[in-house]
């Protein structure tokens, strides 16, 4: 089985411009834990729902909420984002992203097309799906 068969192929994605409360409100409107970053097309990083929660501010500031809405407003995507970005292919056994994701403690590895644009994204919970769906069937 290969990516391409299993990962979701509208993504939705962050701008490194955007800013973090931005990317916060498209996360949870969204219900998802990661945004591909792109910029001009390209695939430039990925900001995830821990980036955003460590960039919080502290509950325990001395600063007002004035103080801390206007800098939070200030914090960019970019910022905060991994631009160490680890990617595969539509044409990767859906098993090596999984080994992949493992070895490097991540939940999704973005899906880029050989010019590098995104062409999708495959997650724990679409290789989970899978394995389900795999159950079903064989047991069917």
């Amino acid at each position: 089985m290969l990516v391409k068969e299993w990962m979701t192929a509208d993504v939705i994605t962050a701008r490194p411009d955007m800013p973090i409360s931005d990317a916060h409100q498209i996360m949870k409107k969204n219900a998802i834990r990661r945004l591909p970053v792109e910029q001009n097309g390209k695939l430039v990083g990925i900001i995830t729902i821990g980036d955003v929660r460590e960039a919080s501010p502290s509950d325990a500031t001395t600063l007002s909420i004035w103080e801390l809405n206007y800098l939070w407003a200030q914090l960019t995507v970019e910022k905060i984002m991994s631009s160490d970005v680890f990617t595969v292919t539509a044409e990767t056994p859906i098993l090596d992203a999984a080994e992949l994701m493992l070895e490097h403690k991540v939940s999704g590895l973005p899906v880029i097309k050989p010019d590098e644009t995104l062409a999708g994204i495959i997650t724990e919970s679409d290789i989970f799906r899978m394995l389900v769906r795999s159950r079903v069937t064989s047991a069917s």
